[in-house]
């Protein structure tokens, strides 16, 4: 369920979601098994992810939108004045591109812990670009997210870098 940002709003989402899944599987007649989670993708259910997790059974970071919201700025408008931002060394890199692990990541990271603090069998991970991006699959993997998502043309990378990070940290 996306863009939730209070625990109420998601109970009230999923109640729908469940009855009409549940509706469906049994017209079916198939025993088939789900989880409803939620996109983490604005910084205020990141803050609750605690609150957030008791109706959550999985939490997927939507970084490009957690990104657009934590900076302030839509990815659509970011090329016209980005490129003045790496002149003047204000950023490194395209946030949208490579995560922001200082601001974004520090908002990932906090609400892994709330969320997993409330409900250890959390499933986290993220979808979108950053998942394709190797700095940013080697800080999911530090983070404890469970997954990442990308588009299939960079799925090759994500599976070297997580495979690395693995490595990395059982060398550690």
């Amino acid at each position: 369920i996306p863009l939730v940002g209070e625990e109420k709003e998601l109970k009230y989402v999923k109640k729908i979601v469940v009855k009409t899944a549940d509706e469906e599987i049994k017209t079916a007649g198939s025993d088939m098994k789900y989880e409803v989670g939620t996109m983490i993708e604005i910084p205020r259910a990141a803050l609750l992810a605690d609150e957030i997790a008791k109706e959550a059974e999985f939490f997927c970071f939507g970084t490009n939108d957690l990104t657009q919201m934590t900076f302030g700025f839509s990815r659509d408008d970011a090329g016209k004045f980005l490129d003045a931002y790496y002149d003047a060394k204000i950023f490194e890199n395209d946030p949208f591109a490579k995560l922001d692990q200082n601001g974004v990541g520090k908002l990932m990271d906090m609400a892994v812990k709330l969320g997993k603090g409330q409900r250890p069998e959390l499933h986290c991970g993220i979808c979108g670009e950053h998942g394709g991006d190797p700095s940013s699959v080697e800080f999911c993997h530090r983070i404890g997210l469970d997954y990442v998502s990308c588009s299939p043309f960079r799925v090759p990378i994500a599976r070297l870098a997580a495979a690395q990070a693995a490595i990395a940290e059982k060398a550690n």
